[in-house]
């Protein structure tokens, strides 16, 4: 490794902060750069504040943070940032902003210091093209909060070096973080593959398929992830989530798979940013709504024929109970010529389900006394191909897969970086895996066939794969 001893980090904010704290806490003295005097000073107390947190809870020693604090130098002359060797910026994303900023360090700063951005999703090809020994400049993509989150991406642009990116492998790893290698494209590995999550759900609210609170219930108790999108799009902040899908949207010209939503768009126009503005999907300054369950359905309609027809398919005396495979319940009502509900993924105790709108009411409460007598919680939303989870997880399998055939990342490091990055159940390829990739083919295509639409394509590697697992079968 490349001898690191002096750190500098550009931007006060709170990644800038963050990761201040984080090379101080491992033992580099660290030049916290801003033009702004004030916003060090802020910067710095919000660092005093949290070790006096930790000391006080038994994580620190007293002496410890005060070494952690002795080594944050304020500066506010840029030359000061000649002493560096390692250079991390976390100002503003912006390339412009950017371009300047990175050509006038490498003027000042002898060529083996190593430039860095803590960008989320800007080109570090496009940072690294106008400066001098381009090879040294690199992507140190770190999560909020910095000190807590494990993942760093590190992001090699088409100049940057193989020296470079191992150098800085090797010191996120010392600094007690998950390192995952990537090419500079659009999103890079988390904020490229983690789109359908908000987007499918996006989608739904705009088509009025649930309410937001529905939404979000699925894919957290029936989808297993930490928090359910629209949710988490207000604790992110609207403004930034947005801004985050409309780079990747342009940066891939428009590709209709990335289309940010109107609905969205709205929030932000409104002022209505999330939890930080009171507002968002959701009001933060009083309760939030709970999900009305279907209520308990009458003994009187419990089944008396239960057979399982075959793998996701259950007749339940003249009901199909069918497992999504991206086709509305009414399609498949039509072609059984019987009634039928449709139910999601079903990963705890939920069930999300549609139900055809030729169903008698007798034959849809059969399905869900049926379900409820399985222990499950059951609501019901309008009838949409590939329901809730189902589409959201095969949207993300496939956008992984996607990465991986392009040369992004490696299988293991995509899958790593949403484990860590967004703190996903699974990492999306193991969860294909698992899931089954013929079946997610057969919904997407479904998706595809239904919407008529460029957005649920499913990738050439997923073909691949599913061409694969239907041989390992026969």
């Amino acid at each position: 490794m490349l001898n690191i001893g002096t750190v500098a980090v550009i931007g006060s904010g709170t990644m800038g902060a963050g990761i201040a704290e984080v090379a101080a806490s491992h033992g580099h003295q660290v030049l916290v750069y801003d033009i702004a005097a004030e916003a060090i000073s802020r910067a710095i107390d919000g660092i005093r504040q949290r070790l006096t947190s930790r000391v006080a809870r038994g994580k620190l020693s007293a002496d410890a943070s005060e070494q952690i604090l002795a080594r944050l130098l304020p500066v506010t002359d840029i030359q000061a940032l000649a002493a560096a060797d390692l250079i991390i910026e976390a100002a503003s994303e912006r390339l412009e902003v950017k371009k300047a900023l990175f050509a006038k360090l490498a003027a000042i700063c002898p060529p083996q210091t190593l430039l860095t951005s803590n960008t989320s999703s800007i080109s570090v090809t496009a940072i690294a093209a106008d400066i001098h020994h381009p090879e040294r400049v690199a992507g140190l993509h770190f999560f909020n909060p910095a000190p807590v989150m494990k993942l760093v991406e590190v992001v090699s642009g088409l100049a940057t070096s193989p020296e470079v990116a191992d150098t800085l492998c090797e010191l996120a790893m010392n600094w007690g973080k998950q390192p995952v290698r990537c090419q500079s494209t659009p999103g890079f590995i988390v904020n490229r593959v983690a789109r359908p999550f908000y987007s499918e759900a996006w989608r739904a609210l705009e088509e009025q398929v649930a309410t937001p609170e529905v939404i979000d219930a699925a894919l957290r108790e029936g989808g297993g992830f930490p928090m359910g999108p629209l949710e988490l799009t207000d604790l992110i902040g609207q403004d930034v989530n947005f801004a985050v899908t409309c780079s990747v949207f342009n940066a891939f010209w428009q590709e209709r798979r990335f289309l940010p939503s109107l609905v969205q768009q709205e929030l932000v126009l409104a002022g209505r940013l999330g939890k930080k503005s009171g507002k968002g999907v959701y009001d933060w300054q009083g309760d939030k709504p709970e999900v009305r369950w279907s209520e308990t359905v009458s003994k009187r309609f419990s089944p008396i024929h239960v057979e399982q027809i075959s793998d996701g398919v259950t007749e339940i005396d003249d009901v199909l109970l069918i497992e999504t495979q991206g086709e509305t319940a009414q399609s498949l009502a039509l072609r059984h010529q019987r009634p039928v509900v449709v139910v999601d993924r079903m990963e705890r105790d939920v069930a999300v389900i549609a139900v055809a709108s030729s169903n008698p009411d007798t034959a849809t409460q059969k399905a869900i006394c049926y379900l409820q007598q399985q222990g499950k919680r059951v609501v019901q939303i309008a009838d949409y191909p590939g329901l809730l989870v189902w589409r959201t997880l095969a949207m993300i399998a496939n956008e992984a897969l996607d990465a991986l055939q392009k040369g992004v990342a490696s299988e293991k490091d995509i899958d790593t970086a949403m484990r860590l990055g967004v703190n996903y159940p699974n990492g999306p390829i193991a969860w294909g895996e698992r899931l089954g990739w013929q079946r997610l083919l057969t919904l997407l295509e479904n998706l595809q066939r239904h919407y008529g639409e460029e957005r649920y394509r499913p990738c050439s590697l997923l073909r691949q794969r599913a061409l694969l697992e239907s041989s390992y079968e026969s």
